[in-house]
């Protein structure tokens, strides 16, 4: 019986050590790479664990990989939407709103505020662009005069172009 009890003991404790982790849907998959700028294709491979890593060290996060509460919430993913049922998909993000990451930038550059220019002048916008990366983009004018839908499809451009790397400080 002492046997019986200790492995009931050691589930338990497994059970209770592993209860923050839980398994994502394709879509909530394709949604984490997204966040982390790598190419989503919906599987957990060896580039997007890696990729997860550099996030989490990034974040000050534990560097296991493993995309829990802690590290969906540093991603703007609610965790309450991670375990939404498969039917899920990223279709339901209404058209035209700014992906987690960009959400997550723009929250970092400029509290999420269209019209911010940095004190120096030299960055601009909600996503802190400066003039020769929106010119380069395609953008005409001052980017903290574009509209935010202009400013969330320029920033899109850019994430798709260059990655998360292109705001280095968040």
């Amino acid at each position: 019986m002492g046997g019986r009890r200790s492995l009931l003991i050691a589930v338990l404790t497994l059970c209770v050590a592993t209860s923050g982790a839980f398994a994502l849907t394709r879509e909530q998959t394709v949604a984490v790479q997204s966040t982390i700028g790598v190419t989503a294709d919906g599987v957990m491979g060896p580039q997007t664990k890696a990729a997860i890593k550099r996030f989490q060290r990034r974040n000050g996060l534990v560097v296991d990989g493993v995309v829990g509460p802690q590290t969906l919430a540093a991603m703007g993913i609610s965790t309450s939407t991670a375990k939404a049922a498969k039917n899920t998909t990223l279709t339901d993000t209404p058209p035209g709103t700014p992906s987690a990451r960009l959400q997550s930038i723009a929250r970092c550059e400029s509290g999420g505020d269209p019209t911010a220019v940095s004190p120096d002048g030299q960055y601009r916008g909600k996503y802190q662009f400066s003039r020769a990366t929106w010119k380069a983009l395609g953008g005409t004018g001052d980017p903290a005069k574009a509209s935010e839908a202009e400013q969330d499809r320029m920033a899109a451009l850019l994430l798709e172009k260059q990655g998360p790397g292109a705001w280095p400080n968040c």
